[in-house]
């Protein structure tokens, strides 16, 4: 297997792997609602209508990076999603240990660093954009 195919192959792993999870909690709150971050924004003197950008950074995003069609932007859009998340969700635990002894934010914190890589990494040659277009 060539270097290039490598590069492809992981490349799809990553995009497969940080699109589906994070497709999934996207879809769960397709089904509950986005109610209790509108009110959250409202707490924090931001427009409620923010809060549906979650439906962006984890809906239409994931799946973008999923099919590798303007896989950098969608990159860059989770990465804002997490940043927001971490932001207003979850900076009480940002310096705090689980119970199991890793960081409380693990999951936040490798959907943060996943949607990076992706945004720098680009698509690669398995993707519905291909390997050489403009956002992949």
């Amino acid at each position: 297997m060539s270097s290039s195919s490598c590069d492809d192959l992981g490349k799809l792993i990553l995009r497969l792997g940080l699109g589906i999870m994070l497709l999934l909690h996207g879809l769960a709150k397709l089904d509950g609602g986005v109610g209790w971050i509108v009110d959250m924004m409202g707490q924090r003197g931001l427009p409620g209508f923010v809060a549906y950008g979650v439906y962006i950074g984890e809906i239409i995003a994931p799946i973008l990076i999923i099919l590798g069609l303007f896989t950098r932007l969608a990159g860059l859009l989770s990465v804002v999603n997490m940043l927001f998340a971490i932001g207003l969700v979850h900076m009480p635990e940002l310096l705090s240990l689980g119970r199991t002894g890793g960081w409380a934010l693990e999951l936040q914190g490798m959907f943060l660093v996943a949607s990076l890589a992706v945004a720098l990494l680009g698509a690669g040659g398995y993707s519905l954009g291909g390997r050489n277009g403009r956002w992949n």
